[in-house]
């Protein structure tokens, strides 16, 4: 974790911020890419002072179609290699989505769409430079369709798909991609919703992702226990399925 410049794109995000401390406090330089500008420059003032590493911010819109060819061309002169977190989401009620399509299309957009951009974006230079990381934080949203957030639970099962299919294509290249699925876990993002009995805090899914990272995991759950509450809902019937409300 301490070798070249770690690219952390939803920088503003919890667990994005737990990630940047720990692989900061190991050695590696830092860029925070993300809209919050005013936000990132504070974050990357903090790990310059705190661990004395170079950590500087970009601006990453989501919704911007041009913003990931700008962030690779952005970071071409960072410390290599260049290893790649993918910590950005959206996550409206599923009652709001289905009142209002706009916000199905932006689920889709920046949860699927845009994080497959970037990733397609960065594979070039992923695969010159033959080594480095990649980690995405997916969602066990996306294991099986539920009721209660099926539209965003389908936008994370086709950016597995797709990580998966990355990270085939990236390991002749000798760079490891590693998808994390978090559960519950007490951010911004899933502040006020129902359900939180098992949250976990942004640390300890940060710790856990990279560790898992480190291992050269292609798959992992954080916490871990959501991979056997992950297998008896994906076992359930369809039947069974639908008639909870989970």
């Amino acid at each position: 974790m301490s070798a070249g410049t770690w690219i952390i794109v939803g920088g503003s995000s919890a667990i994005a911020r737990a990630c940047a401390r720990r692989v900061a406090a190991a050695g590696a330089d830092v860029v925070l890419a993300g809209r919050d500008r005013a936000d990132l420059e504070h974050s990357a003032a903090d790990l310059r002072v705190r661990f004395g590493v170079d950590a500087r911010v970009t601006e990453f819109d989501a919704t911007n179609p041009d913003a990931p060819a700008a962030l690779v061309a952005g970071v071409q002169q960072a410390a290599r290699p260049l290893n790649l977190l993918l910590a950005f989401a959206t996550m409206p009620e599923q009652a709001a989505v289905e009142a209002d399509r706009a916000l199905l299309r932006r689920g889709f957009a920046v949860n699927l769409v845009a994080a497959a951009a970037l990733l397609d974006s960065f594979a070039p230079l992923l695969e010159a430079q033959g080594a480095g990381r990649v980690l995405v934080f997916g969602s066990v949203a996306g294991d099986r369709g539920r009721r209660s957030n099926y539209a965003y639970g389908a936008a994370k099962a086709g950016l597995a798909a797709f990580v998966e299919g990355f990270g085939a294509r990236m390991a002749p290249a000798g760079v490891s991609v590693t998808l994390v699925k978090p559960g519950f876990t007490d951010t911004g993002l899933t502040w006020g919703k129902r359900g939180m009995a098992l949250a976990a805090s942004p640390e300890s899914v940060a710790r856990a992702a990279l560790a898992a990272v480190a291992a050269g995991r292609p798959v992992s759950y954080a916490p871990w226990f959501w991979r056997w509450i992950m297998l008896v809902i994906r076992l359930l019937p369809g039947r069974v399925m639908r008639r909870l409300s989970i």
